[in-house]
């Protein structure tokens, strides 16, 4: 268990957790998948404390605009450089080769420069928008809804036979999937209607994500995952944003 805890965070965090001694094995990833939801509620917990100790000395928009930051450091930025190539490459007029191609650069191209900047504003402008009395639980509920909605993606159709996608493909099972569930479920009790409203707009828009990456590349790949996560972020901050006009 303790090895699966370790990559789980290694993957999505740049938290110090150490490196297991057991030998890595294929699937690995699809395996720790079942603890990206605990990981969310930590990158979330810390987030949103981030965000009260700041709201405590600073007015709301500077409060917000370093939460945003620490949100991001928190991750490595690795879920918006995903983002970054989805733009690149599902918004190219090539061939689904080409996009991958394109997706699998390391260089940023303008679509994805462009897009990173549009997204980043509108995530914080959505999350300034958030009742304040509301910004903890929010933050915390997103970051953890949205690392187990990448579950789903472990059962949508390959866009590449290698890489992390693959890996997690690979080791996930559909009792891992509905075990993982059990933090997001809990939040959304927790949360009430407003909650509920809010994961129901993500998975709409991830389950969107998910036919526009099978209709441009065949399929899920890495970056589609951290795009996931990113849209699914986001739809639950302009959800709650909505509800606090």
């Amino acid at each position: 268990m303790k090895k699966y805890l370790q990559l789980a965070f290694s993957l999505l965090t740049i938290l110090p957790v150490g490196s297991s001694d057991e030998p890595p094995e294929p699937g690995d990833t699809g395996v720790a998948a079942i603890w990206f939801p605990c990981v969310g509620l930590v990158i979330g917990l810390i987030s949103a404390v981030g965000w009260w100790v700041l709201h405590t000395f600073l007015p709301v928009l500077p409060a917000t605009v370093l939460t945003l930051v620490l949100w991001v450091v928190l991750t490595g930025g690795l879920h918006l450089d995903g983002l970054a190539d989805c733009c690149d490459g599902l918004l190219s007029a090539h061939k689904p080769e080409r996009r991958l191609e394109i997706m699998a650069d390391p260089h940023i191209g303008s679509f994805g420069m462009v897009g990173l900047v549009l997204f980043l504003i509108t995530k914080f402008s959505a999350l300034y928008s958030v009742n304040p009395a509301n910004v903890f639980f929010v933050v915390i509920f997103s970051s953890t809804f949205s690392r187990w909605l990448v579950l789903i993606g472990g059962k949508q159709p390959l866009a590449r036979s290698e890489g992390m996608a693959a890996d997690l493909v690979a080791g996930l099972s559909t009792p891992s999937i509905l075990m993982a569930a059990f933090l997001p479920v809990a939040l959304m009790v927790l949360g009430g209607w407003q909650a509920a409203l809010a994961a129901a707009v993500s998975a709409l828009a991830v389950v969107g994500i998910f036919a526009f990456a099978r209709t441009r590349i065949g399929g899920v790949t890495g970056d589609v995952f951290g795009l996931t996560i990113e849209i699914a972020e986001l739809m639950v901050l302009l959800t709650y944003a909505a509800l606090s006009r």
